[in-house]
């Protein structure tokens, strides 16, 4: 496993990316830095050893013409906001265009996002974002006004849909806000499972994949020591009603989980019993995955 970039690092990279971006697109039609202030934090933190870290994002326009058939000149412009993490999280990148309705804006926004969770971890991707949006955004216009949406659902329905079950490590998970946090959005995203605080941390989420990945991208994005997707199962239903979903479901909601070893003063959770309550639920291979051991 590798413990990924050091924050001047990735820094680094966004100087890199940005200057690439200029050199690419001089004309102001074409990028525009919003924040040519956090771009000189930014600057100021690589260059400077004793330098504080950034306190707003980087953030700029690019705007996009899609290589459309039709005369009429589209343009898209893409909102992007680097986290001070990317390239180790993907870009937060906003999409929009006069001719989009709401609903198409936000189906176009969906699937860039999941574009670039699939395939922007670790690596710039500003570039690949931009072509993807030139290559698909066009696409967006016309989706929807010739269907209704009966058919859009009925045409769901029949191909299926997908029920995954994340289990994400974290170092550690002490803080209120952040078991608050995983709390409320697995309720909002009706996902069940469990989170298990301490030292280290679990935390099991299973339901719709588009809601485990939503809950993922928010979860991921909270500043942790470490956390990653420990193990991740995705079963295909044919029918995928609401029937079928609540049947996968190994947790009926989402609880925190305290296995208090005793004196551990709250901690260091008893991994026994955390075996055990997997044992009941059918999960105890995920055990070994955690923690690469036979259980007892």
């Amino acid at each position: 496993e590798t413990t990924g970039m050091t924050n001047r690092e990735e820094a680094e990279i966004q100087i890199s990316e940005l200057d690439l971006l200029s050199s690419m697109f001089p004309y102001e039609e074409e990028l525009v830095v919003t924040d040519q202030l956090a771009v000189a934090e930014l600057k100021h933190y690589v260059e400077s050893e004793c330098a504080e870290m950034p306190s707003s994002k980087v953030q700029f326009m690019l705007n996009v013409k899609p290589e459309v058939s039709n005369a009429a000149m589209v343009e898209f412009t893409m909102a992007c906001a680097l986290p001070l993490k990317y390239p180790s999280v993907p870009p937060e990148i906003t999409v929009r265009s006069s001719l989009l309705s709401r609903s198409q804006q936000i189906h176009l926004n969906s699937d860039l996002k999941m574009y670039l969770m699939q395939n922007c971890s670790g690596e710039p991707c500003m570039l690949s974002a931009r072509e993807w949006v030139k290559d698909h955004a066009a696409a967006y216009v016309d989706k929807e006004l010739s269907s209704s949406s009966v058919t859009t659902s009925n045409a769901m329905q029949s191909e299926g849909i997908t029920f995954t079950r994340l289990w994400i490590y974290s170092h550690h998970i002490y803080n209120k806000q952040k078991r608050k946090n995983i709390i409320d959005w697995a309720k909002e995203l009706a996902l069940s499972g469990f989170c298990m605080p301490g030292k280290p941390g679990v935390v099991c989420v299973e339901g719709l994949q588009s809601s485990c990945e939503e809950f993922w991208s928010r979860v991921r994005r909270l500043t942790w020591k470490r956390i990653l997707i420990r193990h991740r199962e995705d079963i295909s239903l044919e029918g995928g009603g609401d029937a079928e979903i609540q049947k996968q479901r190994k947790f009926s909601s989402l609880e925190e989980k305290c296995f208090d070893a005793h004196g551990a003063r709250g901690n260091h959770m008893d991994l026994g019993q955390l075996y055990h309550f997997l044992e009941e639920k059918e999960c105890a291979d995920i055990f070994q995955m955690y923690f690469g051991v036979e259980g007892h």
